[in-house]
């Protein structure tokens, strides 16, 4: 164990249970995740087993009640160590998060009795698998500018539009769409949460989307063409689906400042190891002055913002994460992993070009953490509000 490692595992934000998780969850991966990654890569998508795999290892729905199958533990940090684990195994495409920290919350807040027994132990066991479609070919970060339409017919609401960029879009049996029942409200209160499960007539996918990184991630283009949905599947309350969007996305943007830290930090594990064995005119790469003072300088960065970012996953674990708190650990996380990793790749010189060396996926991976979630630039606006300005 180099420095840099004990220094990840030294922190005050986790007790000895987390981490008796954590040594379970990095098993797990050990065996059944990393080495079948490269084939889900070149594939474009997860096997749907690898998430009963999890559910039957209590990977899944941890803050679900035990009655359903779940872990019956509402404490995010057990979600938090997966998300560090995923990123540090260089396996950030496994959309569990996705699952786990973004759309079962939904679920949890807004679903009634007869939701909670239909879809809860499915999403629990891994045999539901969840996606949240926000995205719009012409809406991006302004939800209010969502324009997929949900009328009512008798009993089921006739939903028409088109989503696009959904994690776990191929995957999905339950899908979370935000769709406006109210055209004649404003922009937020019009907008409703419907629960589309995967028969549902008239529901379609569209191709699973080529990226630049997180290539094991199916993410897809989904169309509503006068799909029937029961009005049954109406998450929460009629025209509360943007309060209800905007109520989870401190923990979604926390999911994400987990995952950019702990991918930064091993950013400069990789690259520590590297320029220790790699010789360059005679010695190795660590001897050159620059090398050292380049890394030490990463580590700094990567070590600061985690140590942000932990304070906030402590505040998040009381209920106390305000908006701004959390668009300061994605904004703070998600930048310096950008900055970071491209300083550790230039230390691999060609072969951090090369797809096969773990820092090359890291680099392509690390690109969309400042987009989804969010941008940067939204990440500002929130932050600049929040001072005054």
């Amino acid at each position: 164990m180099n420095a840099t490692t004990k220094q990840r595992t030294a922190r005050r934000v986790y007790e000895p249970e987390h981490e008796e998780f954590r040594a379970s969850f990095r098993r797990f991966l050990e065996s059944t995740v990393i080495p079948n990654y490269p084939q889900w890569e070149a594939d474009g998508v997860v096997p749907r087993s690898v998430f009963t795999e999890a559910g039957a290892h209590g990977f899944l729905g941890t803050a679900i009640d035990e009655e359903f199958g779940g872990g019956g533990v509402d404490d995010f940090r057990f979600n938090a160590v997966i998300a560090e684990e995923v990123a540090v195994a260089g396996v950030m495409s496994f959309g569990i998060n996705l699952h786990n920290d973004i759309c079962i919350p939904y679920f949890l807040r807004y679903a009634d009795a007869e939701q909670r027994r239909r879809w809860l132990p499915g999403l629990a066991s891994g045999e539901l698998i969840a996606a949240i479609a926000m995205t719009e070919p012409g809406t991006g970060s302004d939800l209010a500018g969502i324009t997929t339409t949900a009328t009512r017919d008798g009993d089921h609401f006739v939903l028409n539009g088109a989503k696009t960029f959904i994690s776990n879009g191929i995957n999905a049996d339950v899908v979370i769409v935000a769709a406006r029942t109210d055209a004649a409200g404003d922009r937020h209160s019009g907008l409703s949460l419907l629960v589309v499960e995967r028969d549902t007539p008239g529901f379609s996918r569209g191709r699973n989307l080529d990226k630049i990184g997180m290539h094991a991630q199916d993410t897809a283009e989904l169309f509503f063409d006068d799909a029937r949905v029961p009005a049954a599947n109406l998450l929460g309350e009629l025209g509360g689906g943007f309060k209800a969007l905007v109520s989870n996305l401190q923990q979604e943007r926390l999911t994400i400042a987990v995952a950019s830290a702990a991918a930064a930090a091993r950013a400069v594990e990789l690259a520590s190891e590297y320029v220790t064995e790699r010789k360059a005119f005679g010695k190795p790469l660590s001897a050159n002055q620059n090398t050292r003072f380049t890394l030490a300088d990463c580590h700094v960065q990567s070590e600061v913002v985690r140590t942000f970012v932990d304070d906030c996953l402590r505040e998040h674990s009381r209920g106390e994460l305000s908006a701004d708190r959390a668009a300061m650990a994605k904004l703070a996380a998600t930048e310096t992993q950008g900055v970071v990793v491209d300083k550790c790749l230039q230390m691999f010189g060609g072969y951090g070009y090369m797809a096969e060396f773990p820092i090359s996926r890291a680099y392509v991976d690390a690109r969309v953490q400042r987009i989804y979630g969010g941008t940067s630039e939204i990440m500002k606006e929130i932050i600049g509000k929040s001072m005054g300005i």
